[in-house]
């Protein structure tokens, strides 16, 4: 794993401090971090690395500067969706493969190559559905805070997620029940 200082290295390689997409950035990972160790100290079996998933939570998001967001700063040419296997391109070559995957796998509850497809999302045709227990504790967490300027420390509720998902079609929502049922006892 690398040290907490490599991983601020890694962000500011991407995001300029004090800029808005930093801001953005840095706030939402935080709170997704928190929730995440949270979740993980509650999981007994297999037992969740603690280190990758706080270093991973980190750089979930690191590929949303390249993607079209102006309302958080970030003015890429990629469509907003795209930030998930962009920043797995990003990490991979930052000699991080493990975390590279949790930014691929962390949209919606997971994409399977079928949801790709048939919804002709400009991405690549792959599943990108999270498989460790580390990749499914980030995804859930991530679920329960938006980058909504003025709303990086707000907790989702369940049913705002839920509500959220279901514009993403059945399967998306029963991804994020399965992942629930994982993480909410």
């Amino acid at each position: 794993m690398i040290a907490k200082a490599d991983i601020e290295g890694i962000i500011r390689k991407y995001y300029e401090p004090g800029s808005l997409s930093y801001e953005v950035y840095t706030g939402h990972a935080a709170m997704v971090v928190r929730k995440a160790l949270a979740i993980a100290g509650s999981v007994k079996h297999p037992s969740p690395d603690l280190t990758f998933i706080e270093e991973a939570a980190y750089l979930h998001d690191i590929g949303i500067f390249m993607t079209n967001a102006p309302r958080i700063g970030c003015n890429g040419e990629s469509h907003y969706i795209c930030h998930g296997y962009l920043g797995r391109e990003l990490l991979e070559k930052e000699g991080l493969p493990d975390h590279a995957l949790v930014c691929e796998r962390h949209i919606g509850a997971g994409l399977s190559i079928t949801d790709i497809t048939v919804k002709n999302l400009p991405l690549p045709r792959r599943d990108m559905l999270p498989i460790s227990i580390e990749e499914k504790i980030i995804c859930y967490a991530d679920k329960f805070f938006s980058k909504n300027i003025g709303e990086l420390n707000k907790e989702k509720s369940e049913d705002e997620i839920r509500a959220e998902i279901t514009k993403f079609g059945p399967e998306s929502l029963r991804r994020f029940e399965e992942l629930h049922a994982l993480f909410s006892r």
